[in-house]
């Protein structure tokens, strides 16, 4: 082999290990970027969650679909922070939301300007006795999201969480009511917090059972794994 053509396969090798460093670093920004929401939401700190979010994202949340940065800010500024925070944004005494995001698998495009994020959150959640009203429960689900980098910057555009099951620490998942939770079933503005559409998909809490779509085929046949039906 000659200098230029040498030359040429070092060239050709750097270029494949910088997209392979590219890939993944924008592999860890997606991970970070879905950690510091689960930090956020740990402490109620809702404004900085809009903030994560692209301006035309989108939001499943119990069978509703809240649309662009106006439908985030009615669901985690109106409706989740006037539940959980009264009003407010920040830590409050007496109060446990903890939310971290475990298990995960993010998948970056060949691109780099686009990425799909699978993870699970384990929510010790509940108010403190001293605070007029004791109550501690379990939840656990799924977040199967798609991310988008804009100048720079990764951002959350679709973001899916699925509750799969709640319970009461006293008695654990084992008597969880089956209507302990229940779909959203009204769209704004007759709800001012509420969705901008309702999905036409049921709930399906813990007894029932079903499957979050995976986002990858499986890592060794490259076939999609799905529920049978």
């Amino acid at each position: 082999m000659n200098d230029d053509a040498r030359i040429a396969a070092l060239e050709q090798q750097v270029a494949a290990l910088t997209r392979q460093v590219g890939l993944l670093e924008d592999t860890f920004a997606v991970r970070h970027l879905q950690f510091k929401y689960g930090y956020y939401m740990d402490k109620c700190l809702y404004d900085p969650i809009i903030d994560l979010m692209a301006d035309d994202c989108e939001i499943h949340f119990l069978g509703g679909v809240f649309r662009g940065k106006e439908g985030a800010g009615r669901l985690y500024c109106g409706r989740l922070r006037n539940r959980f925070a009264g009003g407010t944004d920040g830590p409050k005494p007496g109060l446990l939301m903890d939310h971290p995001q475990l298990q995960d698998i993010v998948d970056v495009a060949p691109d780099g300007l686009t990425a799909r994020g699978r993870f699970r959150y384990l929510m010790q959640a509940g108010t403190h006795y001293t605070t007029g009203t004791a109550h501690q429960w379990w939840e656990g689900g799924l977040y199967e999201n798609t991310y988008v980098k804009r100048d720079g910057a990764w951002q959350i555009q679709i973001i899916v969480p699925k509750m799969c099951y709640v319970g009461y620490y006293e008695h654990g998942w084992a008597y969880t009511k089956p209507d302990a939770i229940n779909n959203l079933s009204k769209t704004f503005p007759e709800d001012p917090y509420g969705p901008d559409e309702l999905a036409d998909a049921p709930l399906v809490l813990w007894p029932q059972t079903d499957i979050l779509p995976f986002h990858y085929p499986h890592p060794v046949t490259g076939e999609p794994v799905e529920m049978e039906k």
